[in-house]
């Protein structure tokens, strides 16, 4: 899960500011950074992304270097955090999001810490299938879709987005998770479109059962052993919740597949992420189920069987 993809918008605008050092001083961590990035076999470019998120620097800025010569630059943190942050980055493997306390996601910079999974990039797909299955225009009103799992909140303020006459449902076990899922959508000014509960996948949403138009999730799928062989940025600081799947890593998924007719409209729409691999057990899961018709295996934009979408008859 690399990190070399990163975007360069930054958060600094929502940020507490009022701290400054020189240019030079700036250029000057900003060249060691990269170079103990490359050491450590770390993208370089996440030095570049953690000086926008911590200043106002521009792209242009900062590949043109034409802020070496300004005589203050503004920063969200003195300089000596920002040095400390980069030396966890470096020792700990602490990623990048967590020391920006933010992440991109589709058209977001969310909040994150280490009580949400980073949001990845190829998670976005969910959004592009939802909305592929049932374009705006023919969502009934009203509408009502699920993220179970929501973690940072990413996948509903995507789908309160792409559906803006939906109310959205976001449920995660983690009162953590929770508050920093708020957080991102008072943000973005959602709060009114999404409602946040605490509690285990649909437990919370029993006066929704038969009405909901969509589930979405990107729920725990990497097998328990694999968890404790993943890269150190992973399996040392991301969130084992969330990443724990069981024995197989289809824990989760099974409950999902079971549980999810009773909460589901007729049409409505099953959809989730999973790892490479799981597809086909993930399908067989579903067809045995007998509530599920027009089963299909999507793939992300590296061609890896990503996600498995089912209508519930």
């Amino acid at each position: 899960m690399s990190d070399a993809n990163l975007e360069t918008q930054s958060s600094f605008s929502t940020q507490k500011r009022g701290f400054f050092a020189s240019g030079e001083e700036v250029w000057q961590w900003w060249q060691e950074a990269q170079q103990s990035a490359i050491a450590a076999d770390i993208p370089s470019e996440e030095a570049t992304w953690l000086l926008q998120q911590s200043s106002a620097l521009s792209n242009l800025d900062v590949r043109l270097e034409r802020f070496k010569q300004q005589p203050q630059i503004e920063l969200a943190m003195p300089l000596e955090e920002l040095v400390q942050r980069w030396q966890q980055r470096i020792q700990q493997r602490i990623p990048v999001q967590y020391l920006a306390g933010s992440s991109p996601w589709r058209n977001f910079q969310l909040k994150v810490s280490s009580a949400v999974l980073i949001p990845r990039p190829e998670t976005e797909l969910l959004i592009d299938l939802a909305l592929r299955h049932l374009p705006p225009a023919l969502c009934p009103l009203p509408s009502h879709w699920t993220d179970l799992g929501t973690g940072s909140g990413a996948i509903a303020l995507g789908l309160a987005t792409a559906f803006p006459h939906a109310t959205i449902h976001a449920v995660d076990c983690s009162g953590e998770a929770l508050a920093i899922a708020q957080f991102n959508a008072k943000t973005y000014r959602l709060t009114e479109r999404i409602q946040f509960y605490q509690g285990v996948w649909f437990e919370p949403l029993a006066h929704l059962k038969g009405c909901l138009d969509g589930m979405v999730s990107n729920p725990p799928y990497i097998p328990s052993q694999m968890v404790l062989e993943l890269e150190p940025e992973v399996a040392h600081h991301e969130p084992h919740l969330a990443l724990d799947g069981g024995n197989d890593g289809l824990d989760c998924i099974r409950h999902l597949v079971t549980v999810a007719p009773e909460y589901l409209r007729s049409s409505g729409i099953w959809l989730i992420e999973l790892m490479a691999g799981q597809a086909a057990s993930v399908v067989a899961l579903l067809q045995a189920n007998g509530n599920y018709c027009d089963v299909h295996i999507h793939q992300d934009l590296a061609g890896i069987e990503r996600f498995v979408s089912a209508i519930r008859t």
